[in-house]
């Protein structure tokens, strides 16, 4: 079910108790000299469709909201942001929206790192007002951890930007978006916790081309694996919690 497909009759009669309404959230902004400013948009949104496609009869997607939290990349031009603060709420009122309309399951499902402190700050926001909704969020990268360690040859195990993992999907998702010929080893990027002290610096800082990991290890063949897997896994975890009783506390 997709919800800008719908009409209004039929979004009624959709199951405000049973159904998962997924928000799908993403970023336009710079990915390095070899990858498209829409990178993060292209792989949350080819996740997002295809985990409705799996689950049509009990998820009720929302189309993907293309901008992001990306404050951070500005220094490197080519980047579409809001402000935080704005950003949070933004997300606030969009979910308020579905909730107000009687759903109860809402899961915003993130394709971009500099969303993840707004996202579950506007959830952490809602969820006083909202006490009997199952309120979710979360990175598709997070959900899908092990299945993507497990396809990288790369040290870094874990997605980045603009990395092993990223160039994949979208050499799978996008070939015609890749530059390979300005794909080269980005691994020289600053981490941003050392010592398990979170170390704010932009990317402009952490970073020598805007990106990071090893892209030049990525394939096509690996981006069509590991998406499959992570749908597959993404699927799974969705399927579970729409299938979780929900408290009528208020």
């Amino acid at each position: 079910m997709k919800y800008a497909e719908m009409t209004a009759v039929e979004l009624k009669n959709v199951s405000r108790e049973d159904t998962m309404v997924v928000l799908p959230i993403a970023a336009v902004e710079q990915h390095g000299p070899h990858m498209p400013t829409g990178t993060d948009h292209f792989i949350c949104t080819a996740v997002a469709e295809a985990v409705e496609q799996n689950l049509h009869e009990s998820l009720l997607l929302l189309p993907t909201l293309w901008l992001g939290a990306s404050q951070h990349h500005l220094r490197w031009g080519a980047t579409l942001t809001p402000r935080v603060e704005n950003y949070e709420t933004l997300l606030y009122e969009i979910v308020e929206s579905v909730l107000n309309d009687g759903f109860r399951r809402v899961l915003i499902l993130n394709g971009h790192g500099g969303n993840i402190g707004p996202m579950q700050t506007a959830l952490r926001r809602l969820q006083v007002h909202y006490h009997h909704c199952q309120l979710l969020a979360a990175s598709y990268w997070s959900i899908a951890e092990q299945e993507i360690a497990a396809a990288l040859e790369g040290e870094c195990k874990t997605l980045g930007h603009a990395c092993e993992a990223e160039t994949s999907l979208i050499m799978h998702l996008r070939p015609d978006l890749v530059r390979p010929a300005k794909i080269d080893n980005f691994i020289d990027y600053e981490p941003d916790l050392v010592d398990g002290v979170y170390i704010c610096r932009d990317m402009f800082q952490r970073t020598s081309a805007g990106a990071t990991g090893r892209p030049d290890l990525a394939s096509a063949e690996k981006g069509a694996r590991m998406f499959s897997q992570i749908v597959t896994r993404v699927t799974s975890v969705i399927a579970a919690f729409t299938e979780a009783a929900l408290t009528d506390e208020l």
